[in-house]
């Protein structure tokens, strides 16, 4: 039988956030208001991936082949995100992430994080 695999997850965005299921139930979800930083990075075999910051550290992972015009226009209502940058990092994108946009105003550093 031919036909595609389940994917591992899927991404819903919306006016208030994003949210991303997991094939194993488990799920990842962000306020667009809470969202304090953008990174990119942590390349896969197949994926570079977004992650979705709040103040606490907490977040959203965002596969970039998950992204669509939806999501890429949300984006662009975050205080003096760049599209440019965006596209610049994932032209350059590696293991390691970079940060793409910040909040002008967070209210304490976030810790750097590592993602498998």
């Amino acid at each position: 039988m031919h036909g595609n695999s389940v994917p591992d997850s899927y991404v819903y965005v919306t006016e208030e956030g994003v949210t991303r299921h997991y094939a194993d139930g488990s799920v990842e979800a962000l306020a667009w208001e809470d969202v304090v930083e953008v990174r990119v990075g942590g390349v896969t075999e197949s994926d570079i991936l977004i992650v979705l910051l709040d103040r606490d550290g907490q977040g959203c992972v965002v596969p970039r082949s998950a992204t669509d015009a939806t999501f890429l226009a949300r984006l662009r209502y975050l205080p003096e995100f760049d599209l440019e940058r965006l596209s610049e990092a994932f032209t350059a994108a590696t293991l390691g992430y970079v940060v793409v946009w910040r909040s002008p105003d967070p209210p304490s550093p976030l810790p750097d994080l590592e993602y498998d």
